[in-house]
Parts: structure tokens; C-alpha cells; sequence
């Protein structure tokens, strides 16, 4: 009985890395508002090492449509600027000497059905990993010495953790969904 605990287990951990994972991933999908987290993968050259760039100054959101990042130091405003197009985010960064300032625009409606297609996507890569979790565990079970009442039982916990992770990824993308699709 341990042994078949222990797949569940390992199976619901498998399942919450692919919800952890789906949500990460739409966090870098951006619906027109400014959001920090929109430059986590921006890494400056910061004393010969990259150093990502929230590391190195302070970004914040005065409001829906701007990204401000105000360096620790500021002799690294044009090595920030720099990385921010280099990064290929598509942003256009204004330096005014003490900041650096970044306006998002608002998306089109084209944009924002595309961008609903990707969060689709990711969304379809998540449900397939979690599935591939289900397969996982149900072949684990089927190699077990138990009876068949038991692998039954079992296997049917599996597939009740199966749609509620399922159901976890329908509702995160409805969220996405509003957020990319609300202007």
C-alpha cells in the first residue's frame, strides 16, 4: 500500500510542477499593463558578470502603462538601456539621466487574440504533462503485486487528481484570458 501512496504522491508532485511551470510561463505573456516581472529575463553586465537586472535596481509600475527602473547606481543606466534592447522584448527605453523609463502600448485587438492563442498553448503543454503523469503512475500501478480491486481504486484516484489539475488549468487560462482580453 505504501508503494501505491507514494505514485500518488510522486504523481500530484508531477502535476503541481506542470501548474507551477503553466503559470510562470503566462506570467511572460503580457496583456498591455506594465508589469515588472515583464523584464525578469533581462540580465546586465554588472562588474563583468550578468546580473539580472532586478538585482541591480529597483522596477516598479507607476502606473498601468510604465515600467520605471531607477539603478542602484547610476553609471549603469546605459549599460541597463542597453540590455533592455538587447533583450528583444521590444521596448523602447527612455533614459532621462537619473531613470530609466519604458512605456508599454496598448495592445491591438489582433494582439491580444494572439496572445490569448499562446496562452492556449502553454496551456495545452501543461494539461499534456500532467496526462503524461496519469500514464506514469498508471503503469506503475499495473506493475504493482496487488490485487486488482486495489490497482482499480488506485487508478482511479489518479484519474480524480488528474481532473482536478485538469480543471486547475481551465480556470488559470479563463483568468489569463480576461486579463489579455480586457482593455
Amino acid at each position: 500500500m505504501e508503494e501505491l501512496d507514494f505514485i500518488i504522491e510522486s504523481s500530484k508532485e508531477m502535476m503541481d510542477n506542470s501548474i507551477s511551470y503553466l503559470e510562470k510561463e503566462l506570467v511572460n505573456i503580457r496583456a498591455g499593463k506594465a508589469n515588472p516581472n515583464m523584464l525578469s529575463t533581462v540580465k546586465v553586465e554588472y562588474y563583468g558578470v550578468l546580473t539580472p537586472l532586478n538585482q541591480i535596481a529597483n522596477i516598479s509600475t507607476p502606473d498601468s502603462q510604465t515600467i520605471s527602473i531607477q539603478p542602484w547606481e547610476k553609471d549603469k543606466l546605459q549599460d541597463i538601456e542597453k540590455s533592455i534592447l538587447n533583450s528583444n522584448l521590444g521596448f523602447n527605453p527612455m533614459n532621462n539621466g537619473e531613470s530609466i523609463l519604458i512605456n508599454i502600448p496598448p495592445l491591438t485587438e489582433e494582439r491580444r487574440i494572439e496572445l490569448v492563442k499562446v496562452a492556449k498553448s502553454e496551456v495545452e503543454k501543461a494539461k499534456v504533462s500532467i496526462r503524461n503523469a496519469r500514464k506514469d503512475a498508471n503503469n506503475e500501478i499495473r506493475k504493482s503485486d496487488f490485487s486488482d480491486d486495489l490497482k482499480s481504486n488506485y487508478e482511479k484516484d489518479i484519474q480524480e487528481l488528474t481532473d482536478k489539475y485538469i480543471g486547475r488549468t481551465d480556470n488559470i487560462l479563463s483568468v489569463k484570458e480576461k486579463e489579455i482580453l480586457s482593455l
